[in-house]
Protein backbone atom coordinates (compact mmCIF):
# COMPACT_ATOMS: atom_id res chain seq x y z
CA UNK A 1 0.00 0.00 0.00
CA UNK A 2 1.71 3.41 -1.16
CA UNK A 3 1.22 6.13 1.61
CA UNK A 4 0.26 9.47 0.03
CA UNK A 5 1.81 12.72 2.21
CA UNK A 6 0.63 16.22 1.67
CA UNK A 7 3.76 17.29 3.41
CA UNK A 8 6.98 16.24 4.73
CA UNK A 9 5.95 14.82 7.88
CA UNK A 10 6.35 11.43 7.34
CA UNK A 11 6.31 8.09 9.31
CA UNK A 12 9.23 7.24 10.67
CA UNK A 13 8.97 3.74 8.94
CA UNK A 14 9.45 6.42 5.59
CA UNK A 15 12.74 7.97 6.63
CA UNK A 16 16.23 7.16 5.65
CA UNK A 17 15.07 6.04 1.95
CA UNK A 18 15.79 6.46 -1.53
CA UNK A 19 14.10 9.66 -2.49
CA UNK A 20 13.04 10.59 -6.12
CA UNK A 21 12.29 14.49 -6.72
CA UNK A 22 11.03 15.93 -9.75
CA UNK A 23 7.86 17.10 -11.90
CA UNK A 24 7.58 13.05 -13.27
CA UNK A 25 5.04 14.97 -15.74
CA UNK A 26 3.83 11.73 -17.72
CA UNK A 27 6.30 9.13 -16.46
CA UNK A 28 7.41 8.71 -19.42
CA UNK A 29 10.02 6.01 -20.27
CA UNK A 30 13.04 8.01 -18.73
CA UNK A 31 10.98 8.24 -15.87
CA UNK A 32 10.53 4.68 -15.70
CA UNK A 33 14.18 4.25 -16.09
CA UNK A 34 15.07 6.26 -12.94
CA UNK A 35 12.75 4.25 -11.20
CA UNK A 36 14.30 0.68 -12.09
CA UNK A 37 17.71 2.06 -11.09
CA UNK A 38 16.08 2.96 -7.76
CA UNK A 39 14.35 -0.14 -7.33
CA UNK A 40 17.66 -2.11 -7.73
CA UNK A 41 18.80 0.06 -4.57
CA UNK A 42 16.00 -0.53 -2.32
CA UNK A 43 17.08 -4.20 -2.99
CA UNK A 44 20.76 -3.41 -2.39
CA UNK A 45 20.11 -1.16 0.57
CA UNK A 46 16.56 -3.06 1.71
CA UNK A 47 15.42 0.94 1.82
CA UNK A 48 12.12 2.21 0.84
CA UNK A 49 11.57 4.44 -1.93
CA UNK A 50 9.35 7.86 -1.86
CA UNK A 51 8.40 10.41 -4.12
CA UNK A 52 8.51 14.37 -3.88
CA UNK A 53 6.48 15.70 -6.51
CA UNK A 54 5.11 19.25 -6.98
CA UNK A 55 1.55 20.47 -7.64
CA UNK A 56 1.25 22.41 -9.38
CA UNK A 57 4.42 22.36 -11.58
CA UNK A 58 6.88 25.26 -10.24
CA UNK A 59 7.08 26.01 -13.89
CA UNK A 60 3.13 26.91 -14.13
CA UNK A 61 3.16 28.17 -10.73
CA UNK A 62 6.00 30.96 -11.67
CA UNK A 63 4.45 31.59 -15.05
CA UNK A 64 0.43 32.22 -14.57
CA UNK A 65 -0.42 32.43 -18.07
CA UNK A 66 1.23 28.81 -19.12
CA UNK A 67 -1.66 27.34 -20.08
CA UNK A 68 -1.95 23.72 -22.03
CA UNK A 69 1.35 22.33 -20.47
CA UNK A 70 0.53 18.86 -18.40
CA UNK A 71 0.84 15.68 -19.89
CA UNK A 72 -1.14 14.22 -16.58
CA UNK A 73 -2.92 15.54 -14.23
CA UNK A 74 -2.35 15.16 -10.69
CA UNK A 75 -4.27 12.15 -10.03
CA UNK A 76 -3.06 10.43 -13.17
CA UNK A 77 0.58 11.20 -12.26
CA UNK A 78 -0.12 9.91 -8.63
CA UNK A 79 -1.97 5.92 -10.41
CA UNK A 80 1.24 6.04 -12.51
CA UNK A 81 3.76 6.23 -10.07
CA UNK A 82 2.17 3.86 -7.79
CA UNK A 83 2.62 1.18 -10.38
CA UNK A 84 6.73 1.81 -10.20
CA UNK A 85 6.35 0.18 -6.57
CA UNK A 86 7.43 3.15 -5.04
CA UNK A 87 6.34 3.10 -0.50
CA UNK A 88 5.33 6.96 -0.86
CA UNK A 89 4.54 9.65 -2.50
CA UNK A 90 4.60 13.46 -1.21
CA UNK A 91 2.79 15.79 -3.06
CA UNK A 92 3.84 19.45 -1.91
CA UNK A 93 1.47 22.30 -2.90
CA UNK A 94 3.65 24.75 -4.31
CA UNK A 95 2.82 28.35 -2.75
CA UNK A 96 4.50 31.80 -2.53
CA UNK A 97 5.78 30.46 0.94
CA UNK A 98 7.37 27.26 0.08
CA UNK A 99 8.77 29.04 -3.11
CA UNK A 100 11.00 31.60 -1.10
CA UNK A 101 12.54 28.66 0.52
CA UNK A 102 16.45 28.72 0.41
CA UNK A 103 17.55 25.96 -1.47
CA UNK A 104 20.48 25.07 1.39
CA UNK A 105 17.05 25.15 4.09
CA UNK A 106 15.64 22.70 1.83
CA UNK A 107 18.69 20.43 1.74
CA UNK A 108 19.01 20.74 5.78
CA UNK A 109 15.34 21.22 7.22
CA UNK A 110 13.82 19.12 4.36
CA UNK A 111 15.89 16.21 3.13
CA UNK A 112 17.83 16.29 6.46
CA UNK A 113 16.01 17.01 9.47
CA UNK A 114 12.04 15.84 7.95
CA UNK A 115 13.05 12.90 5.31
CA UNK A 116 16.87 11.72 6.73
CA UNK A 117 16.83 10.78 3.03
CA UNK A 118 19.75 7.90 2.39
CA UNK A 119 19.59 8.24 -1.83
CA UNK A 120 18.68 11.28 -3.48
CA UNK A 121 17.79 11.23 -7.65
CA UNK A 122 17.43 13.98 -9.42
CA UNK A 123 17.98 14.53 -13.25
CA UNK A 124 21.54 16.65 -13.84
CA UNK A 125 19.51 19.60 -14.34
CA UNK A 126 17.29 20.09 -11.36
CA UNK A 127 17.39 22.97 -9.72
CA UNK A 128 15.49 23.97 -6.42
CA UNK A 129 15.59 26.69 -4.00
CA UNK A 130 14.35 30.67 -4.15
CA UNK A 131 14.93 31.68 -7.53
CA UNK A 132 16.13 28.49 -8.44
CA UNK A 133 19.49 29.39 -6.53
CA UNK A 134 19.98 25.52 -5.94
CA UNK A 135 21.33 23.04 -8.19
CA UNK A 136 23.06 19.24 -8.40
CA UNK A 137 26.05 20.54 -7.24
CA UNK A 138 24.66 22.08 -4.18
CA UNK A 139 23.36 18.66 -3.46
CA UNK A 140 26.67 17.06 -3.81
CA UNK A 141 28.32 19.97 -2.04
CA UNK A 142 25.97 18.77 1.28
CA UNK A 143 26.56 14.93 1.20
CA UNK A 144 29.06 14.84 3.98
CA UNK A 145 27.16 17.50 6.25
CA UNK A 146 23.54 15.66 5.98
CA UNK A 147 24.50 12.36 5.50
CA UNK A 148 22.86 11.16 1.97
CA UNK A 149 24.02 10.47 -1.47
CA UNK A 150 23.29 12.13 -4.65
CA UNK A 151 22.60 9.80 -7.59
CA UNK A 152 22.20 11.40 -10.70
CA UNK A 153 21.49 8.34 -13.81
CA UNK A 154 22.56 9.14 -17.00
CA UNK A 155 19.36 10.63 -19.28
CA UNK A 156 17.40 8.06 -21.34
CA UNK A 157 18.35 9.03 -25.33
CA UNK A 158 16.10 8.26 -28.07
CA UNK A 159 16.46 9.00 -31.46
CA UNK A 160 19.73 10.55 -30.54
CA UNK A 161 17.22 13.66 -28.56
CA UNK A 162 17.36 13.52 -24.23
CA UNK A 163 13.97 11.57 -23.53
CA UNK A 164 11.83 14.44 -21.69
CA UNK A 165 8.64 15.29 -20.98
CA UNK A 166 9.23 18.80 -23.20
CA UNK A 167 9.98 16.33 -26.07
CA UNK A 168 6.62 14.14 -25.63
CA UNK A 169 4.83 17.55 -25.63
CA UNK A 170 6.72 18.61 -28.81
CA UNK A 171 5.15 15.30 -30.34
CA UNK A 172 1.79 15.69 -29.40
CA UNK A 173 1.86 19.53 -30.28
CA UNK A 174 2.65 18.60 -34.22
CA UNK A 175 0.66 15.51 -34.17
CA UNK A 176 2.86 12.66 -33.50
CA UNK A 177 0.75 10.52 -31.16
CA UNK A 178 2.12 7.45 -32.11
CA UNK A 179 5.67 8.80 -31.16
CA UNK A 180 4.67 10.30 -28.38
CA UNK A 181 2.89 7.08 -27.40
CA UNK A 182 5.81 5.17 -27.39
CA UNK A 183 7.96 7.48 -25.47
CA UNK A 184 5.07 7.18 -22.68
CA UNK A 185 4.97 3.23 -23.21
CA UNK A 186 1.10 3.55 -22.78
CA UNK A 187 -1.80 5.72 -25.00
CA UNK A 188 -2.06 9.34 -24.29
CA UNK A 189 -4.92 10.03 -21.99
CA UNK A 190 -7.16 13.08 -20.78
CA UNK A 191 -9.44 12.53 -17.99
CA UNK A 192 -12.20 15.34 -16.96
CA UNK A 193 -16.08 15.76 -16.11
CA UNK A 194 -18.48 15.39 -19.28
CA UNK A 195 -19.74 18.57 -19.30
CA UNK A 196 -23.57 20.10 -20.92
CA UNK A 197 -22.68 21.88 -24.04
CA UNK A 198 -24.72 23.51 -27.16
CA UNK A 199 -25.25 20.09 -28.22
CA UNK A 200 -24.77 20.73 -31.29
CA UNK A 201 -23.36 17.11 -31.97
CA UNK A 202 -26.31 15.65 -31.01
CA UNK A 203 -28.61 17.65 -33.16
CA UNK A 204 -26.18 16.36 -36.50
CA UNK A 205 -26.67 13.24 -35.96
CA UNK A 206 -22.97 12.90 -33.21
CA UNK A 207 -23.58 13.26 -29.72
CA UNK A 208 -20.67 13.87 -28.23
CA UNK A 209 -19.30 13.92 -24.49
CA UNK A 210 -17.92 17.62 -24.02
CA UNK A 211 -14.74 17.81 -21.56
CA UNK A 212 -12.96 20.52 -20.47
CA UNK A 213 -9.06 19.46 -21.19
CA UNK A 214 -8.15 22.43 -18.20
CA UNK A 215 -4.04 22.45 -18.01
CA UNK A 216 -3.30 19.23 -20.69
CA UNK A 217 -1.05 19.97 -23.62
CA UNK A 218 -2.56 21.30 -26.35
CA UNK A 219 -2.37 18.25 -29.06
CA UNK A 220 -2.58 18.97 -32.56
CA UNK A 221 -6.20 19.85 -33.14
CA UNK A 222 -7.92 17.55 -35.10
CA UNK A 223 -10.09 14.30 -35.47
CA UNK A 224 -9.03 11.37 -33.43
CA UNK A 225 -9.67 7.76 -32.80
CA UNK A 226 -10.38 7.17 -29.01
CA UNK A 227 -11.37 4.47 -26.12
CA UNK A 228 -12.68 5.47 -22.92
CA UNK A 229 -13.43 4.23 -19.70
CA UNK A 230 -15.88 5.30 -17.51
CA UNK A 231 -14.57 5.93 -13.32
CA UNK A 232 -15.20 2.47 -11.29
CA UNK A 233 -15.97 0.68 -14.97
CA UNK A 234 -13.13 -1.41 -16.00
CA UNK A 235 -14.69 -2.03 -19.80
CA UNK A 236 -13.65 0.53 -22.48
CA UNK A 237 -16.12 2.23 -25.33
CA UNK A 238 -14.51 2.82 -28.44
CA UNK A 239 -14.85 6.27 -29.98
CA UNK A 240 -14.45 9.21 -31.81
CA UNK A 241 -13.05 12.60 -30.57
CA UNK A 242 -12.68 16.14 -31.86
CA UNK A 243 -10.10 18.01 -29.80
CA UNK A 244 -10.07 21.93 -30.94
CA UNK A 245 -11.99 25.01 -31.72
CA UNK A 246 -15.06 23.70 -33.47
CA UNK A 247 -13.99 26.39 -36.92
CA UNK A 248 -17.04 25.42 -38.68
CA UNK A 249 -19.44 26.56 -35.43
CA UNK A 250 -16.62 29.73 -34.56
CA UNK A 251 -16.31 28.22 -30.80
CA UNK A 252 -13.06 30.16 -29.62
CA UNK A 253 -12.42 28.08 -26.21
CA UNK A 254 -10.29 24.13 -27.02
CA UNK A 255 -13.00 21.86 -26.26
CA UNK A 256 -12.25 17.90 -26.13
CA UNK A 257 -15.61 16.10 -27.58
CA UNK A 258 -16.34 12.43 -27.86
CA UNK A 259 -18.79 10.91 -29.76
CA UNK A 260 -18.92 6.85 -28.70
CA UNK A 261 -19.50 3.60 -30.15
CA UNK A 262 -22.31 1.75 -29.64
CA UNK A 263 -23.24 3.32 -26.19
CA UNK A 264 -26.93 5.62 -24.62
CA UNK A 265 -27.12 6.84 -21.66
CA UNK A 266 -26.60 9.77 -19.97
CA UNK A 267 -22.93 10.90 -18.74
CA UNK A 268 -22.88 14.16 -17.57
CA UNK A 269 -21.06 14.93 -14.82
CA UNK A 270 -19.53 11.67 -15.39
CA UNK A 271 -15.67 11.59 -15.10
CA UNK A 272 -13.82 9.77 -18.23
CA UNK A 273 -10.83 8.78 -18.99
CA UNK A 274 -10.18 9.42 -23.10
CA UNK A 275 -7.28 7.06 -24.59
CA UNK A 276 -5.98 8.60 -27.81
CA UNK A 277 -5.32 5.73 -30.17
CA UNK A 278 -4.53 7.16 -33.83
CA UNK A 279 -4.41 11.00 -35.04
CA UNK A 280 -7.18 10.85 -37.85
CA UNK A 281 -6.90 14.11 -39.31
CA UNK A 282 -6.26 17.75 -38.56
CA UNK A 283 -9.24 20.28 -38.00
CA UNK A 284 -10.85 21.85 -40.37
CA UNK A 285 -13.88 24.34 -41.43
CA UNK A 286 -16.16 23.26 -43.68
CA UNK A 287 -18.65 25.40 -45.72
CA UNK A 288 -22.06 23.45 -44.17
CA UNK A 289 -23.21 20.98 -41.81
CA UNK A 290 -23.88 18.40 -44.49
CA UNK A 291 -20.40 18.49 -45.50
CA UNK A 292 -19.33 18.13 -42.29
CA UNK A 293 -21.57 15.14 -41.29
CA UNK A 294 -20.32 13.56 -44.82
CA UNK A 295 -16.85 14.15 -43.49
CA UNK A 296 -17.88 12.63 -39.89
CA UNK A 297 -19.30 9.35 -41.82
CA UNK A 298 -15.34 8.80 -42.84
CA UNK A 299 -13.93 9.65 -40.40
CA UNK A 300 -16.06 7.16 -38.19
CA UNK A 301 -15.20 4.27 -40.54
CA UNK A 302 -11.52 4.90 -39.74
CA UNK A 303 -11.77 5.31 -36.05
CA UNK A 304 -13.81 1.82 -36.07
CA UNK A 305 -10.70 0.05 -37.62
CA UNK A 306 -8.50 1.51 -35.32
CA UNK A 307 -7.11 -0.81 -32.11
Amino acid sequence: MVKLYKNFNIDKKHKRSIVLIGNFDGVHLGHQKLFRLAQSYKKKYNLKIGVINFDPMPKMFFNQSLKNFRLSNISQKINLLKKLKVDFIITKKFDKVFSKTKSINFIKQILFQKLNAKFIFVSNNFRFGNKREGDVNLLINHELDYDYKVIKPKPLITSNKIMSSTLIRNLLENGHLDKANKLLDRKWCIEGNVQKGRQVGKKIGFPTCNIDINDYVLAKPGVYAVKVLRKNNSKYIKGIANLGYRPTFNQKKILLEVHLFNFSGNLYNKYLSVEFLKFIRKEKKFRNVNQLRAQITKDLNIAKKTK
